[in-house]
C-alpha cells in the first residue's frame, strides 16, 4: 500500500541492541509522554508525520519497508532517538526531584538556617565575619541546671585550677560530641568549660569561598586549619584567661597542637582524645658529635684530605640533584592539586560528597563506638542535626578544598618533626578498640613528645568522651592533679 503522507507513532525503549518500535498505528497525537501502569518506567512516544511517499508491505511485527522508505525512518528514528535520550533523561531527574530527597535520614526539602537549629544553651559570636556556634558552661550553673546527665556533676569535686577548658570536636562531629562531659569538666576544674562549631561542621555559619576567590584582598578561609587555630585562641580571649587547657578529639587534636605552636604562652596543658595526628616512625635521637682522636689524628694525612675533597664533591652533586628533584615533585604536586581542586569547585564534587554521607554518614557514627548497640536515635539526630543546615554540603568541599591546599610550610619542618618541641603537659587518651585511630598510633605518638602522658581505656572505641563518659573524666582528674597539684603518675595506664 503505498501512501504519499502518513503519520506514524513510534514507542521507543532503549535494549542492549538499540532501540524496539513498537507496531505502527495511526495517529495523529502529537508528542507526548505516558507511563505503563504495570511498569516503573517512563518511556517517550512521538507522534510525526514523513511527508514522504514509500511502501509499506505485510503486517503486524514483521512488516517490511521498501529501499526507498527504509532511509527516510532511519534519518527520522536518528533525529528522535537523540531528542527520546534527552527528554527521559530530564524525566529521570524530574522523577527523582518529585521524590521526597533525604540524605542520611534527613530531609532535604526545606534547610534552615543555622540559628533556626540552636538549642536552648546555644550561642553565637561573630569571629571574621563567620557566626561561629558555641556553648559555655560554667561550674556554678551545675546547680540549678539539673538535665540530663546532670546527676553526674556532684559525684565529681572541684580542683579550682582556674584555668579554663576549651573542647574541639573532630571532622563530621559539632558541639554535641561534648555534650555528656562539659557539665562535669566544668566542676572538676571549678573554671568555665567551652565547646564551639568549626566552619562546616555544626551550626557555625557556612560560606561559600569559591564564589569570594576572585577579590583582591583576600580574607581567611574560614575552612581552613589557620581559621580554627585563631578561632581557638580568640576563644581564650574570649574567656578573658591568659591561659586555657586545650582538649582536642581526633582532627580536633591537630587544631589543638597547632594552636600551640602558634602561641605556646596561651595553653596550659593538652588533652588529647583518639588524636587523628599521624605519630613519627622514628623518636628524634641526640647525635653526638663529638669525633674520635683518631680520626682527628688520620685527617691531616693527604690521602684523607683527597677522600674529604671527593666526599664533599659528591655531596654537593647528590644535594643538587635532589634539590632538582625536589623540584619537580613539588611542581607535580602543584598540578595534581590545582587539577583535583577544580574537579572540588564543581557541582560533582557536591553531588559525590552528599552521595557519601548518605551511604556512610550513619555506618561511620556507629564505627566510631565499641558497642554500636549504645547508638540511639538521639545520637543518630545530633550528629546529623546539621545536615539540616543550608550550604552543608558545599561547605564540607570548601572544608576538604582548604585541607588539601594546605601545604607544608617552607619555613616550618613538618608537624611530626616538631612534637618533641611540646613542653606543656600532655594527656593522649584513647580507646583499646579504636577503628579509625588504632591505639598503636597514640602509643607512639605518647613516645614522640615528651613527659606525655596516655591513658587506653578498655572496651572502647574512638568516642571516649561519649562512651566512657566516668572513665574519661576520671583520667582527665587524674591527669590535671600530676599536672597542677603536684601529684605522680606512670606514664601509662590502663583504665577498664
Amino acid at each position: 500500500m503505498s501512501v504519499a503522507a502518513m503519520v506514524f507513532q513510534y514507542q521507543f525503549q532503549h535494549i542492549p541492541n538499540g532501540i524496539a518500535i513498537s507496531r505502527n498505528t495511526q495517529s495523529r497525537q502529537p508528542y507526548k509522554v505516558f507511563s505503563h501502569p504495570s511498569s516503573g518506567h517512563r518511556n517517550l512516544t512521538l507522534a510525526t508525520t514523513v511527508p514522504h511517499a514509500f511502501s509499506l508491505s505485510g503486517s503486524g511485527a514483521g512488516a517490511q519497508y521498501s529501499s526507498a522508505g527504509t532511509g527516510v525512518v532511519w534519518d527520522c528514528l536518528r533525529q528522535l532517538r537523540g531528542f527520546s535520550d534527552r527528554v527521559n533523561s530530564e524525566l529521570v531527574d524530574s522523577g527523582r526531584n518529585e521524590r521526597k530527597k533525604r540524605i542520611a535520614g534527613v530531609d532535604q526539602d526545606e534547610l534552615l538556617d543555622p540559628k533556626q537549629l540552636a538549642d536552648p544553651d546555644s550561642c553565637f559570636c561573630e569571629f571574621q565575619g563567620v557566626e561561629i556556634h558555641h556553648k559555655l558552661y560554667e561550674p556554678e550553673s551545675r546547680s540549678s541546671d539539673n538535665s540530663l546527665y546532670g546527676q553526674h556533676e556532684a559525684q565529681t569535686p572541684s580542683l579550682e585550677l582556674g584555668l579554663p577548658m576549651i573542647l574541639l570536636h573532630g571532622f563530621g562531629a559539632s558541639v554535641f560530641s561534648w555534650n555528656k562531659v562539659m557539665k562535669r569538666l566544668a566542676s572538676l576544674t571549678g573554671s568555665k568549660v567551652l565547646a564551639f562549631d568549626r566552619p562546616a561542621f555544626g551550626l557555625t555559619s557556612r560560606h561559600n569561598t569559591f564564589e569570594t576567590q576572585s577579590s583582591d584582598a583576600k580574607p581567611l578561609n574560614p575552612y581552613s586549619m589557620a581559621f580554627s587555630v585563631l578561632a581557638t585562641l580568640y576563644f581564650i580571649d574570649f574567656l578573658a584567661a591568659q591561659k586555657a587547657i586545650l582538649v582536642g578529639h581526633s582532627a580536633g587534636s591537630l587544631v589543638a597542637v597547632d594552636a600551640y605552636f602558634e602561641a605556646p604562652e596561651r595553653i596550659a596543658a593538652l588533652i588529647l582524645v583518639a588524636p587523628a595526628i599521624l605519630a613519627p616512625r622514628a623518636i628524634p635521637k641526640v647525635v653526638d658529635t663529638k669525633g674520635d682522636e683518631s680520626d682527628s689524628n688520620d685527617q691531616g694525612k693527604p690521602q684523607f684530605k683527597l677522600f674529604e675533597i671527593l666526599h664533599k664533591f659528591i655531596k654537593y652533586v647528590t644535594q643538587s640533584i635532589i634539590q632538582m628533584m625536589k623540584r619537580m615533585v613539588d611542581m607535580l604536586n602543584s598540578l595534581y592539586k590545582k587539577a583535583l581542586l577544580s574537579v572540588l569547585r564543581s557541582a560533582f564534587a557536591v553531588m559525590l560528597v552528599r552521595m557519601i554521607i548518605d551511604k556512610f554518614g550513619v555506618a561511620a557514627v556507629r564505627t566510631a563506638w565499641y558497642d554500636s548497640k549504645q547508638v540511639d536515635e538521639r545520637i543518630i539526630d545530633g550528629y546529623t542535626k546539621p545536615l539540616r543546615t543550608k550550604g552543608w554540603d558545599k561547605a564540607l568541599v570548601e572544608f576538604t578544598a582548604a585541607m588539601l591546599a594546605k601545604g607544608e610550610s617552607e619555613t616550618k619542618p613538618p608537624l611530626s618533626k616538631r612534637l618533641h618541641e611540646i613542653s606543656c603537659p600532655v594527656l593522649i587518651v584513647t580507646g583499646n578498640a579504636d577503628r579509625i585511630v588504632p591505639s598503636w598510633n597514640a602509643e607512639r605518638l605518647s613516645r614522640a613528645i615528651p613527659h606525655s602522658k596516655l591513658e587506653v581505656i578498655k572496651n572502647c572505641g574512638h568516642l571516649p568522651h561519649e562512651e566512657k563518659v566516668d572513665e574519661f573524666v576520671r583520667v582527665v582528674e587524674k591527669f590535671l592533679q600530676r599536672a597542677f597539684g603536684g601529684l605522680e603518675e606512670p606514664s601509662l595506664q590502663a583504665v577498664t
